[in-house]
């Protein structure tokens, strides 16, 4: 089998000329001055090892040679320039194969006539010709260097040819390759293994980084010169785990931890710059000399290409206290250049800032002060309308321009708490706009405000809406459904409300609007008994309850920001997550929460830009943060004491403005807009091992190449939704899947249509996840061709139902006479029970089967219509880890059918069960109890055999076209277990009982070097197994043995788990296809060949 895509860890990356190249596997990206890089070629470089190092042969020419290393094997590749306009090809060189060296590749250099210059485990230098069939010119070794870590090589010629190398000691040896006896230097400081090295020739300067989390910087002028023991210049602490990588941007190091942050130190040893975007620990870095742009790439599989810091463009814009010229109650931005803040007298004043000063536009009241302001700006207009409101129940609005002119209003008989425009669809942006006011009682009014240039504004009373009862009664937050005549608004105690607007629009009811003349600022009387009351004009309007309530939908602390983009509904709370909903028969529907960000717990509202890029507002502790969900990173951070305070952004492309009160005042944070400062050329998938990996299938797309689905779960405790494409060899995440508290481990499908109103194209699945801390999540995922997508698939996720044990053990009754359940369960395996929609089960239940760490085999039931899942029946029958759970069907000629489930534990042995009865009771149960019941019992199983001496970690299934099965399994062991199995019905008794028979047994003792933990019958006489030495073998099952076929290797370290699948080609060819998750994701194919190996695989 061939690979096909590989996502891996970045391990390497080096700027040659205006290419950039990224390991494992050799990726180039094509860089175009200051604007962005794009993907120019890839290509496998070394046959069985990742690459650790790339290094560029430094001076001009059209086509650029490279040393690529890692483990014990060499090559050189030729990155050859195909044109201005034209990508980047890339070539072996030097007899077309990577070479397989005695020792261990540390570093390479380029030395004089082109050759290379080694520094090799156990100490050694050589110099190596690698052109021809490669041949040593001179070696060195040096005794008493200790364990390498890493090494760095200085000189061009064999005389002063010199060596640094970080030891396991936490020590940097020096010694020359002329002399090299013994270390010539010791530099000592270091408090645990030095990681990774950088010199500077022209400036005498050598950076270390190790994994006491410090970097350091050395004076050691010209390596192997001299036998002093170096002068630190230069101790840099703030890494939060171990430093992985190193290079010198001029006399000061820039480093990249484990962490995931690149930071750039200053001269006294503090943190000038933090670059993080990257969704795991930091591996490799690079810096492009021409530029100063840097690379930076992770065990995420992300490589990022950052813009070189600027001193004069990057300075911290300073927090300027604007002095209102009365304590502020209420800030609002109106535009980046103007500054509207409400007094808590009730005076409003305006700062303009290219002017420096405040301008009053009303005065204080004498009926008591404005509490609650909001502003309208009309589009394609340079005006604003304004509304400012109180405790008396009146309203103000003017045009910001003209505030003379002003229309008040009488709105309630208490006070106005809640004031927010609303963009609604059929009126003209540039006149009229949209107001919400809501009293103390859950009145809730909407108002049609029309701008008349030189007059006040012209109003309307457009509907009436009744809030439901709570103790803080007033919306927050509200806008309009374009097409369904519909409003969607949040209220103070975290809950979204639709309201009905077609209705209430046909019997509006207008006001009449008064003219204050002149043009001083607005006295307002309290007096004034001309002044139109909206409570004259409710009578002409019913009071509307809502449609749809999601009570409590964001908690207690209330719905910030409700928005709507591409036809769904988005809102946003204090709860430090944002909720995807749609509309369903004039309901609300959440269809997925989202936490964006660990440690954001205050979201305030999504922007979503033209680029495509989500941006999340909200609060992290005392900062203000702009969150991108591109980069993965804070694209603003601004301390401002927290969000319970006023507060106010505005983004335009000139600048990015943020105002809020603190101490009394209005504070002003102005930052001129840049270029971005990143640009993501290969995503990010996970930032830890990849535990499970699942093919959705494949989506035809018109005018593409058939795009093959996949889903991913990782210990950081996400999952991931991903296209692997076979053209460009890379993975595009789709969507991602947060809501796991704990690792995910296992994933499981149950094809099939789900919702009719996302239509019958593309594909629909129900995706169970599982993992730590007994948690089960399911989600409904539909996916589609769509040609505007960067990847010409788009991807709806649906949350389902979720169960965790913790939760369902507080709903037992008596539960004090048992034993508590392990919080710190998991769920090792899941496998969708098939074919429970029968005859015998008429329920649209779907049951699952999971295996347990607490060593019981557990049955769950879904109604997803309900969103229910429940645990039904259980089996403690293991005593001891349950690893694997596979379930399968059996259906005699007859049409009678019996649910089988197979489960394989810790100590190797297989049980199967009959669990026709438990479901059926079940779903008995579940029919007349509403869906809550106790959980059944499974009873004991109908056979166990001892298949191997530890852990099954592998374990699948495959019926035979005798009606027989297969059932292959992995173990820790590293050996393959095959049996066939017969499937019949007890005879002489009242009800038949099902009887498993052992037909034969194959056992492959040894198979891999290590465990075993994927394995898949490709058919009844072809096995296909994987396993932790990173060795994928194809076996031949017949006459009671297991044949090798083909071994090979792929790059995937820490093995999880393998899923494979088989595509008929145009010309009828049958291939087979695999994906492999562990460090990393690779996709391989193949065909299947009969003829076997000579040998077996070592």
């Amino acid at each position: 089998m061939e690979s096909v895509t590989l996502v891996a860890p970045v391990t390497a990356l080096e700027f040659a000329g205006d290419v950039l190249l990224a390991g494992p596997e050799v990726v180039a990206f094509r860089l175009s001055g200051s604007g962005p890089a794009a993907a120019a070629g890839r290509r496998r470089v070394l046959r069985e090892a990742s690459v650790q190092g790339l290094r560029a042969e430094p001076g001009p020419g059209p086509a650029t040679r490279v040393a690529v290393f890692g483990g014990r094997w060499l090559a050189v590749l030729a990155v050859r320039r195909s044109g201005a306009g034209g990508g980047s090809r890339l070539a072996v060189c030097g007899g077309g194969a990577a070479r397989q060296l005695g020792a261990r590749v540390w570093e390479v250099r380029w030395a004089a006539g082109s050759r290379l210059a080694l520094a090799l485990g156990g100490g050694t230098m050589a110099l190596y010709e690698w052109r021809g069939g490669g041949r040593w010119l001179q070696q060195a070794s040096c005794g008493g260097a200790g364990a390498l870590r890493c090494a760095v090589l200085a000189g061009v010629s064999w005389a002063r040819l010199a060596l640094a190398a970080g030891t396991a000691m936490g020590a940097v040896v020096v010694w020359r390759a002329a002399a090299a006896k013994a270390p010539q230097r010791q530099l000592r400081g270091h408090r645990g293994a030095v990681l990774a090295l950088c010199y500077a020739a022209s400036r005498g300067l050598l950076a270390s980084a190790s994994e006491d989390r410090s970097v350091r910087l050395w004076a050691v002028g010209e390596l192997g010169i001299g036998d002093g023991p170096g002068v630190c210049l230069l101790v840099c602490y703030g890494h939060g785990s171990r430093v992985a990588a190193v290079v010198l941007r001029g006399p000061l190091p820039v480093s990249a931890g484990e962490d995931g942050a690149c930071l750039e130190w200053g001269g006294g040893g503090g943190v000038r710059r933090a670059r993080r975007g990257h969704r795991g620990a930091l591996r490799a870095l690079a810096l492009r000399p021409a530029g100063g742009r840097l690379a930076t790439g992770g065990d995420d599989g992300g490589v990022r290409l950052w813009q070189p810091w600027r001193a004069a463009a990057e300075a911290v814009p300073a927090v300027a206290a604007l002095g209102a010229p009365e304590r502020p109650r209420a800030v609002l931005l109106v535009g980046p250049r103007r500054v509207l803040a409400l007094g808590e007298a009730g005076g409003l004043a305006i700062f303009e800032v290219a002017q420096g000063r405040w301008t009053p536009v009303l005065h204080p009241t004498a009926s008591g002060p404005r509490s609650v302001l909001a502003a309208a700006p009309l589009h394609e207009r340079d005006e604003t309308l304004c509304a400012v409101a109180g405790g008396d129940g009146r309203l103000l609005l003017f045009a910001l321009s003209r505030p003379a002119a002003a229309s008040k209003l009488r709105l309630f008989e208490g006070a106005v708490h809640g004031l927010s425009w609303a963009p609604r669809h059929g009126l003209p942006p540039d006149t009229t706009a949209a107001l919400l006011a809501s009293g103390h009682d859950g009145e809730m009014l909407w108002l049609d405000v029309t701008h008349r240039p030189g007059q006040a504004p012209w109003v309307r009373l457009m509907g009436r809406y009744l809030l439901p009862p709570c103790k803080q009664r007033w919306h927050t937050c509200a806008a309009f459904l374009p097409q369904e005549e519909l409003l969607v608004c949040g209220d103070r105690r975290g809950s979204l409300l639709l309201f009905p607007c077609s209705s209430s629009s046909g019997r509006a009811a207008e006001s009449t609007s008064i003219v204050i003349g002149g043009t001083d600022p607005v006295v307002e009387d309290s007096s004034n008994e001309l002044e139109p009351s909206c409570l004259l004009h409710k009578g002409t309007l019913p009071l509307e309850p809502p449609l749809s309530v999601l009570y409590g939908l964001h908690g207690k602390t209330g719905v910030t920001s409700v928005t709507i983009h591409r036809g769904y509904i988005y809102s946003t709370g204090r709860d430090g997550v944002y909720r995807q909903l749609r509309l369903r028969d004039q309901q609300l529907e959440v269809l997925q929460k989202h936490r964006p960000s660990k440690g954001l717990q205050w979201i305030e509202e999504l922007h979503f830009t033209s680029d495509g890029d989500l941006l999340v507002l909200g609060f992290h502790a005392d900062n203000f943060v702009v969150w991108s969900s591109r980069t993965g990173e804070n694209v603003y951070c601004i301390p401002c004491g927290g969000g319970h305070r006023s507060w106010s952004y505005c983004s335009s492309p000139l600048a990015k403005v943020f105002a809020f009160i603190k101490s009394g005042d209005v504070m002003l944070y102005h930052c001129e807009a840049e270029p971005c400062k990143q640009q993501v050329l290969l995503p990010s998938l996970h930032g830890r091992e990849i535990t499970c990996v699942r093919r959705l299938g494949a989506v035809e797309v018109p005018g593409h190449a058939t795009v093959n689905v996949f889903v991913t779960g990782s210990e950081d405790t996400t999952a991931c939704v991903l296209v692997l494409n076979e053209n460009s060899r890379a993975a595009v995440p789709l969507a991602r899947l947060s809501d796991h508290i704990s690792s995910v481990r296992t994933l499981a499908f149950a094809m099939g249509p789900g919702d009719k109103s996302f239509g019958d194209e593309g594909l629909s699945a129900l995706l169970f996840s599982a993992g730590g801390r007994a948690q089960i999540e399911c989600y409904r995922l539909l996916c589609a061709g769509d040609t505007e997508s960067e990847c010409a698939v788009a991807c709806q996720v649906i949350h389902v139902a979720s169960h965790r044990l913790d939760k369902h053990w507080e709903k037992k009754k008596n539960r004090h006479k048992l034993v508590k359940m392990d919080p710190e369960t998991r769920y090792m395996s899941l496998s969708v029970v098939p074919g429970t929609s029968t005859k015998q089960l008429p329920t649209p239940w779907k049951f699952l089967a999971a295996a347990c760490s607490d060593g019981s085999v557990r049955i769950f039931g879904l109604l997803e219509a309900a969103q229910k899942l429940v645990l039904v029946a259980e089996s403690f029958h293991h005593q001891r880890c349950v690893l694997k759970v596979e379930a399968f069907l059996h259906t005699w000629a007859g049409g009678e059918r019996r649910h089988l489930l197979c489960s394989a534990a810790t100590d190797g042995s297989i049980a199967f069960w009959d669990i026709t009865g438990p479901i059926v009771d079940a779903a008995d149960a579940l029919h007349q109890e509403e869906g809550e019941m106790q959980p059944l019992a499974l009873g004991a199983p109908l056979v166990t055999i001892m298949a191997h001496s530890c852990g099954v970690n592998s374990l699948h299934i495959c019926e035979t076209p005798k009606g027989q099965y297969l059932v292959a399994s992995g173990s820790d062991d590293g050996s393959i277990h095959v049996c066939l199995l017969d499937v019949a019905l007890g005879r002489g008794e009242a009800t038949a009982r099902t009887c498993l028979q052992v037909l034969e047994r194959v056992s492959r003792p040894c198979a891999h070097a290590a465990h075993v933990t994927g394995i898949r019958l490709l058919r009844p006489d072809l096995l296909l197994s994987a396993s932790v030495d990173q060795r994928l073998t194809l076996w031949k099952h017949c006459s009671g043995e297991l044949v090798p076929l083909s071994t090979t290797f792929f790059h995937v370290p820490d093995l999880a788990e393998l899923d494979c699948w088989e595509v008929v080609e145009a010309g009828g060819e049958l291939r087979y296809y695999c994906v492999l998750c562990g460090q990393g994701l690779e996709m391989l194919c193949g065909t299947a060949s009969s003829k076997p190996l000579q040998e077996a695989p070592q």
